[in-house]
């Protein structure tokens, strides 16, 4: 049953996420292309120079918690049920969507986020197969 519901529920969650990531929570086009590719280092910066938690939380635990339903894609995608495999797919397919928001201007091209999403579909394919042991899913 939690895999029908998840086949269901994951393009709509998509298509979301891509909205909140070019349109949504305030984005506007800059005037120029951005890139921050100092891995791990402009996160700590930006954890130092933060004005307050919430914009850590939204910013940095957004970037994890908003990619753990994309560690689930083995139910959807069989080929996708072993790590290595998906990351392998999951990389490209992100790094695409941060080249799309700094060619559209519409984000920054940050190596972080890449990580952070990585992490969070990491832990996503962490608790699917947790589910799976438990509950015979």
């Amino acid at each position: 049953m939690l895999k029908k519901i998840y086949k269901i529920v994951i393009a709509p969650y998509t298509l979301l996420l891509l909205y909140l990531m070019f349109l949504g929570m305030g984005r506007f086009q800059y005037e120029d292309n951005l890139i921050t590719v100092e891995p791990v280092f402009s996160t700590i910066k930006f954890i130092q120079g933060a004005m307050s938690w919430k914009d850590i939380v939204i910013i940095v635990i957004g970037n994890i918690v908003m990619f753990i339903p994309f560690g689930f894609m083995g139910w959807v995608f069989p080929k996708l049920m072993d790590l290595k495999s998906l990351v392998l797919n999951f990389i490209p397919a992100i790094t695409i969507v941060e080249a799309l928001q700094y060619f559209t201007r519409m984000g920054i091209f940050e190596v972080d986020d890449i990580l952070l999403n990585t992490f969070g579909v990491y832990l996503g394919w962490l608790f699917r197969r947790y589910l799976e042991k438990r509950f015979s899913c």
